[in-house]
């Protein structure tokens, strides 16, 4: 499957990086350079990243996150990321990074389980 990235302003100075798809070796640099996109066109305040349409992330999908994170805050410009996937989110908790962009809940996609079930 193919990576696709849509990007958007929302309100404010906030810009938002959606990516679709699996973010993997072949394609994991595009998250890096539509964040440096962002950067470059202007100074936003925040640049939130949506997972919520990530189906897949590997080790050098999630390494790219931290670059583009580590990208924006040289800039002084905050990056979090926003309903990631319960895929994309476990792969944040598993490699203890959820904390550095922002402890984001997963997205509820309809499958989601109780809250007393998750674990």
């Amino acid at each position: 499957m193919t990576l696709s990235i849509m990007t958007s302003t929302l309100a404010g100075d906030v810009v938002e990086v959606s990516p679709s798809g699996e973010i993997d070796v072949e394609n994991a640099y595009e998250i890096r350079e539509a964040v440096a996109a962002q950067l470059a066109a202007g100074h936003p305040s925040r640049i939130e990243l949506n997972l919520e349409n990530v189906t897949f992330i590997d080790s050098v999908g999630i390494s790219a996150l931290v670059a583009a994170f580590q990208l924006a805050a040289v800039s002084d410009v905050k990056l979090i990321v926003t309903r990631p996937s319960r895929f994309a989110h476990r792969q944040l908790w598993v490699t203890g990074l959820l904390g550095l962009f922002g402890n984001p809940e997963p997205f509820a996609d309809g499958t989601a389980q109780p809250a007393a079930a998750q674990s």
